[in-house]
Formats: C-alpha cells, structure tokens, sequence
C-alpha cells in the first residue's frame, strides 16, 4: 500500500464521518446554560431532603428523650406513692 492509497482511504472516511466542524461559542453556551438549569432545579430538592433528613434526626432524640423522662416520671411517682404509703402506715402506729 503506497502513500496515494492511504490517503485516499483517509479521504474516503472523512467523506464518510463529515467535516469536523469546531465547538461554536453558542453551542458551549446553551451546554452551559442547560447544566445550571438542570442544578437550579435539583438543589431545591436536594436542600429540602437533608433539611427534612436533619429535623426528623432532631425531632427522634427529642422522642427518645421524652419517652425516657416520661419513664423516669414513672418511676419517681412510684417512689413518692411509696413513701406516702409508709409515711401513713407509720404515722397511724405510733
């Protein structure tokens, strides 16, 4: 295969493939714009998720924390109910 054939194979393809033709400075913008468009639109979605996601993680401890106080309530009412109970009983043996 000499140089003649080569080229004319590489002449063959680029008729084939077509002109390359360089990026414009409009092409590169609407790319551009299409990309913040497309961030516009997912960062409120994403700002609302990890918000809801970090409330419902504070709203849960104060859960956890409610049903433990509540618990400890409980057993302090317990306690007094007790005392009150031997206070009395004592009260009415002496």
């Amino acid at each position: 295969m000499d140089y003649n054939d080569k080229h004319e194979i590489l002449c063959e393809i680029d008729s084939v493939i077509g002109v390359k033709s360089e990026l414009s400075l409009a092409y590169l913008l609407t790319v551009l714009m299409a990309v913040v468009l497309v961030l516009l639109l997912a960062f409120p979605k994403i700002f609302l998720h990890s918000s809801i996601y970090y409330k419902s993680r504070s709203i849960s401890a104060l859960e956890r924390e409610y049903k433990s106080l509540k618990e400890e309530h409980k057993i302090i009412s317990n306690e007094v109910e007790q005392k009150k109970f031997k206070n009395q009983i004592l009260d009415t043996l002496f």
